[in-house]
Parts: C-alpha cells; structure tokens; sequence
C-alpha cells in the first residue's frame, strides 16, 4: 500500500501568497518562505541552546530525559505529520513548533516563575514574549536586520499559536509585541492559521506523551499506577492483551506510542468535523472564526485534563522535582540580584548594554542575559560568581 497525502485543504495557507517579511529581502531559489523560516529557526544560536534547558528534569540529570531541544524536534515531527495529513502545508507547522519554547529561560517553568518574580518591578517576563523578540530583536545574524526576520504567518503563528491576544496586550511584557505590530501588524484580535493551531496541539500531544514517558523513566510512578488514568491506561492494557509477555520497557513505548496516535486521530477527526461544520474556504474564514478550527474533542479534553491532573500530584510536584525546582529559583535570583547591583561582573558585551539605561532597562539586559543561559550554563556561572575555590 503506498500513502498519499490529501489534497490542499481550501483553507490552507498558501506560500505564493505570503503577506512577506518586515524587511524586504529576496526570495529564496530553493525553498518556500516558510521553509526558509523554518530553516532559519534550526540556525539560530537560541535554537542549538535548547539541547541543555529543562523540560522537566534538569539536563544535566539523564541523558534520555526529554530536553527542550528534543521537545521541541517531537512537537515540530507531529506537527508536520498532522498538517500533511489534514491538506495543510507542513513547512509553516513545523517552523512555528520548532520556534515555540526558544524564549524558554533555564530550568523550565520554575525558571519562567523566577524570572516573572524579579522582573515584576521592571516590566515582567513571559516566555511567549520572549520567544518573540529572538524572532524579531535579539538574534543577530544577519548584517541588514536584527532578528530572524521571518515571514508574517510566521510570526503570527508563534505569538499566538494559542489564539487572539489582545486581551493580554496591557501587561508589561507584551509591551514589545504591542510596539513591533505598529510596523508589521499581525492581526493580533484573530486566530492564527490552520497551521499555527496544529503546532499548538502538537505541543500538547508531545509534552503530555513524554512526561508519562520520563516520569516512568524515572520511577515516579509506574505503569500499573496509570491504569485507571484515561488516555494512557487504556493503552497499557491494550499494550498487555495484544503482548501479555512484552517486558516493561517495551511496554511503556508501545502504550505512549499508542496514545499520540488516539490523541493525533482525535484532533484530525475534531478538525475535519469543525471544517465541515463552518464551512470554511479560507485562511482568511480561519483567522475570523469565534473559536479554534484545530482542536481535541470534549471527551478527549476531559480525559487529558484528568491525566494532567495525576501528572501534576505524581510528577510535577514530587519532592524531588520540588528540590530541583527550589534550588534552581534561588540560583537565577541570585545572579540576578548581584548583576543589577554590580553589573561590571557581567560579561562584557552585556556590561556595555547596561550602561546609560535606567533600572528597567539594566534589568532588561540582565534578563535577557540569564534567560538564554543554558541549565549546565547557569549552574556553572552561578558557582563562579558566589564560589571563590572553583572561580577561574
């Protein structure tokens, strides 16, 4: 049997109609926009820096642990897979996964919580947005512009991957999106395309798959612990009927293996019934509908809420997780702390941006420095700064 893709959905984004890039430049010989973009986001200094940042556990704690790196390469895989699947185009799916979590401080969320602590006095942190300025401001690479400069249904499908976002536009931290669209307006009142939602989804189906994957890894829990969890307990025992004699390891892969693929069947079936439903012809129509045309089913969404919830008591509160997530908060209050006090101990080309700003500007700079350190980073420079016997 050979597989054949579905025909271009008619609401599908179209890459000949790209509405373009902030900066004019010209278009590539080989690839479309959006593999441009996406090609462009695998470069970038931020995207190689992942391969050591916390999904859930500490980098540094097991080398079979999913990192932010590897979260987001299984994030992009689905993504591409669902949007070929559903006659969307695949190359903006999979660009906008692989960029959703570059703004991702060290140490996960417990990171994201510190730094949203510290920086509340100076116009607050929030990974979503800063995941924005290295698209547009912070990487530099190129000698015509600073940022990716990427496409506009590019960007558009990262800031708000997860729906309109107006509502958000008077805090603080979204100061720099609000500031960016006076230039280049992303519609910032619609949802996003098609493509943008399945990598949202995607996201979902990854990191809820992995982390019963790296909490049994880790003996949190064990399997026999998930079966009365939906989602995954009924693939266990789907796993034991079908292979009564299968080891455990091989278990637990199969039964993941198993629930990406109900949780891919139900936002494909979901999708395709919400289409049909509102009879969309456009991206356009997709952009303007009151609700997204990419998601799970009620009774899927119920059943996922049910299984974040055992995940939440069994793994993302666990001591040890607890203990991890404790010491890694004190580490990035303490540079922080001590570069706002003394910034002449930040690495020079940090220094040199501190000098003549005001305190939320120092404290900027500071952020930005500690938000694209690596776990392993971090923890190193910490132990120079506040350690004299292992300073070099």
């Amino acid at each position: 049997m050979t597989y054949t893709l579905p025909p271009r959905a008619p609401y599908a984004e179209d890459p000949t109609r790209s509405r373009g890039r902030r900066h004019r430049e010209p278009e590539s010989r080989t690839r479309t926009p959006w593999a441009r973009d996406r090609d462009r986001v695998i470069h970038a200094t931020a995207f190689r820096r992942l391969k050591e940042k916390t999904q859930v556990f500490v980098a540094h704690e097991g080398d079979h642990y999913r990192t932010r790196l590897t979260h987001s390469l299984e994030v992009a895989q689905i993504a591409r897979s669902v949007a070929g699947a559903l006659g969307l185009d695949p190359d903006l799916a999979e660009g906008v996964a692989l960029a959703h979590d570059l703004g991702h401080p060290p140490f996960g969320h417990a990171g994201e919580d510190e730094l949203q602590n510290v920086m509340a006095p100076y116009g607050g942190f929030d990974h979503n947005v800063q995941t924005f300025r290295i698209l547009t401001s912070l990487e530099r690479r190129y000698p015509d512009f600073d940022g990716l400069n990427l496409t506009w249904e590019s960007l558009e499908g990262v800031v708000k991957h997860n729906g309109p976002i107006t509502d958000r536009l008077d805090r603080p931290a979204y100061k720099a999106v609000g500031d960016y669209t006076l230039a280049h307006d992303l519609a910032l009142a619609t949802w996003p395309s098609a493509e943008a939602q399945v990598a949202a989804l995607a996201d979902d189906i990854a990191y809820n798959n992995h982390d019963v994957d790296d909490g049994l890894q880790a003996e949190l829990f064990g399997l026999d612990d998930l079966l009365p969890v939906p989602l995954i307990g009924p693939c266990i025992a789907s796993v034991r009927r079908d292979h009564p004699r299968l080891d455990e390891r091989l278990q637990r892969l199969e039964a993941v293996r198993r629930m990406i693929g109900v949780m891919v069947d139900d936002v494909m079936t979901e999708t395709r019934r919400r289409a049909s439903e509102a009879g969309v012809q456009s991206s356009d129509e997709v952009r303007a509908m009151d609700r997204a045309l990419v998601a799970f089913s009620e009774t899927l969404a119920d059943d996922l809420a049910k299984l974040r919830a055992f995940l939440h008591a069994r793994m993302y509160r666990h001591y040890r997780m607890n203990r991890t997530r404790s010491a890694a908060r004190r580490i990035l209050r303490e540079m922080f702390e001590l570069f706002m006090a003394e910034p002449d101990v930040l690495p020079e080309q940090w220094r040199a941006r501190t000098e003549n700003r005001d305190p939320s500007g120092r404290a900027r700079v500071v952020c930005d420095y500690i938000a694209g350190m690596t776990d392993r980073y971090a923890i190193e420079e910490h132990r120079k700064l506040f350690q004299l016997d292992v300073w070099s």
